[in-house]
């Protein structure tokens, strides 16, 4: 048993360690230009910027709490508010989360970054993230919802590498924990691509050593 549990962590840890935030230089330019101007948001920027890539270098603690997961893009969506300004707007709806829920370590963020990368960066006028987080059954539901491209749109099917390469991780991450019961499922959905994930919260994790 203990050799399975070194297996899946080892599993886990392979899997989580290909997910990384994308936006470094990014933020390095928010940081420079609000140096001179904007000391105080340069600053917050920064520690928002070494909470990011703590996480994405923390392989031994693959699970978390969801309100630190949550946290974690919400510090995210912070640098990239800056970035771009009123072309990003939010609809965060978070439930209140029940006592002792856990998730793997950079699973919801990589998501996001997604959403802003395909379904508002491209568009001029930007568009709304919708982020909702709910407990239905026992279960963590998320889903993450931008905006469709019209390119997009007229091929529904269509998914950049970079998406594909984030689901198949992250799926990957949720089935090692909690077999079958995960779900993760994105596609066109009129003018919208939604993301969502769920999973049992109760007694279904495998091989978590906290």
């Amino acid at each position: 048993r203990l050799r399975e549990q070194a297996e899946l962590q080892s599993r886990i840890q392979a899997l989580q360690s290909r997910i990384r935030p994308h936006f470094l230089f990014n933020s390095m330019n928010i940081i420079a230009s609000l140096i001179a101007t904007d000391p105080e948001t340069a600053e917050s920027v920064v520690e928002d910027l070494a909470e990011l890539f703590r996480a994405s270098l923390d392989e031994a603690s693959h699970q978390v709490s969801l309100s630190s997961e949550l946290a974690l893009c919400e510090r995210y969506l912070r640098i990239e508010r800056l970035r771009l300004g009123d072309r990003l707007r939010l609809d965060w709806q978070v439930a209140p989360i029940p006592d002792g829920v856990r998730i793997p370590l950079l699973t919801i963020q990589p998501l996001i970054e997604n959403a802003i990368y395909h379904g508002i960066q491209p568009l001029p006028e930007g568009g709304t993230i919708g982020v909702r987080v709910d407990f239905p059954d026992d279960r963590v539901r998320v889903e993450i919802r931008n905006p469709l491209p019209a390119a997009d749109a007229a091929e529904p099917g269509a998914q950049r590498e970079g998406n594909r390469m984030a689901i198949g991780n992250i799926r990957g991450r949720l089935a090692a924990l909690h077999g079958s019961a995960a779900r993760l499922e994105s596609g066109a959905d009129g003018p919208w691509y939604r993301t969502v994930l769920q999973y049992p919260y109760r007694g279904s994790a495998r091989g978590d050593s906290g």
